[in-house]
């Protein structure tokens, strides 16, 4: 057997890390012909963890965007649940972690086509649990071939001295991500500009909890007395509704543009939860007359004390996706979300007035996001 070398003692094995890295190759080389379907090739001939040469064939005049984003906590109950049922949930993880790039991105009005993931762990043994490690890459590879993007270059690597999970996970690493993509055609920009008063809001369904909040679940669940493994009203257990993957909005918002729907914006619903919907810095009202249903993990989390306005300014509550629109493009919009699977409904209206939400299904206002 072979010493370890110094660089391992101090916390770095790369005998344990090399298998990883090397099947996050090998994961790769499968998704290069992915983004294709949006003329953007691959440079074969390159293909490794330092980089991705890629090219744009097509004939229309392009932009390019660019989004970086964290997953956030939420691969730590991923870790407890895996500690304690055997069950890792990191295929579901690996969508999360590609989507929360993604889902921004096409804010914007581009589509995926490069992503590139880099994962810092605290102890190079995270890396050798090759069951971990295939749901992983199985989750990239599934997410990838879905929104057609990528995934020809990533980083891994152990930090010993900054990433400490608190136990009683004992390693969990941290997830992040870049996607690239083209606007193509030009047209096809969306900056928020045209956001103006008499806009509908629609709300497009997420699939639960996506990734944010998760550390308020996360404190909620080391408090209950099953923890994570506390069943809800569903028959799940609060650890299963929690690991959910996020939902991809990339095949709604591809359609809507190559349908020619005026969007005037685009909101991933993510941090600062239903007050999120108050993103412009203008002085608008966002009033909200209805809503979409309201996953369980969401109204478990109000029925254990937390307030309805606390949820709402913490969770998606059920909403993952806003695009406000004309009046005339609402119907429009609506059939199309139905045609590709997607759960959509009118929710609201910006109007003048002070920059706030009001949820008026519960008489709630809600400011907006940092306030």
């Amino acid at each position: 057997m072979a010493k370890k070398s110094l660089y391992a003692k101090a916390g770095v094995d790369y005998t344990k890390m090399e298998p990883f890295k090397q099947a996050m190759i090998s994961l790769g080389k499968k998704t290069l012909t992915f983004p294709n379907r949006r003329n953007v090739y691959i440079n074969k001939d390159v293909v490794h963890s330092h980089g991705a040469v890629f090219e744009y064939r097509g004939k229309e005049k392009i932009l390019l965007c660019q989004t970086q984003e964290g997953l956030g906590t939420k691969n730590w109950i991923a870790e407890w649940m895996y500690q304690k049922t055997g069950q890792s949930f990191y295929e579901n993880i690996g969508i999360d972690t590609a989507l929360m790039c993604v889902n921004d991105l096409i804010a914007q009005g581009a589509m995926p086509v490069v992503f590139t993931d880099h994962i810092d762990a605290g102890d190079s043994s995270w890396y050798s649990d090759k069951k971990r490690a295939q749901d992983l890459a199985r989750g990239f590879y599934k997410i990838c071939k879905e929104v057609g993007m990528a995934l020809p270059a990533g980083e891994s690597a152990t930090v010993k001295y900054l990433v400490k999970p608190t136990p009683p996970v004992k390693i969990a690493p941290t997830l992040s991500g870049s996607v690239a993509g083209i606007i193509a055609p030009r047209s096809n920009l969306i900056t928020g500009k045209k956001l103006q008063v008499k806009d509908r809001i629609i709300a497009i369904a997420s699939s639960g909890l996506h990734a944010n909040g998760v550390s308020l679940v996360i404190k909620k669940g080391l408090e209950l007395p099953k923890q994570f493994l506390t069943k809800l009203p569903n028959g799940k257990t609060f650890g299963e509704e929690a690991l959910i993957p996020t939902g991809s909005y990339v095949r709604l918002i591809e359609s809507l543009l190559k349908a020619k729907v005026d969007i005037h914006a685009v909101l991933p619903g993510t941090g600062d939860g239903v007050g999120k919907i108050a993103f412009d810095k203008r002085p608008f009202t966002y009033r909200i007359h209805s809503w979409l249903k309201v996953p369980p993990l969401f109204l478990f989390m109000q029925s254990q004390g937390i307030s309805l306005k606390d949820c709402l300014k913490t969770f998606n509550w059920g909403a993952g996706y806003y695009i406000y629109l004309p009046e005339k493009e609402v119907e429009k919009t609506l059939r199309i979300a139905k045609e590709n699977h997607y759960v959509a409904k009118e929710v609201g209206i910006v109007e003048e007035g002070e920059r706030k939400v009001i949820f008026e299904p519960e008489g709630i206002e809600l400011l907006p996001p940092g306030e």
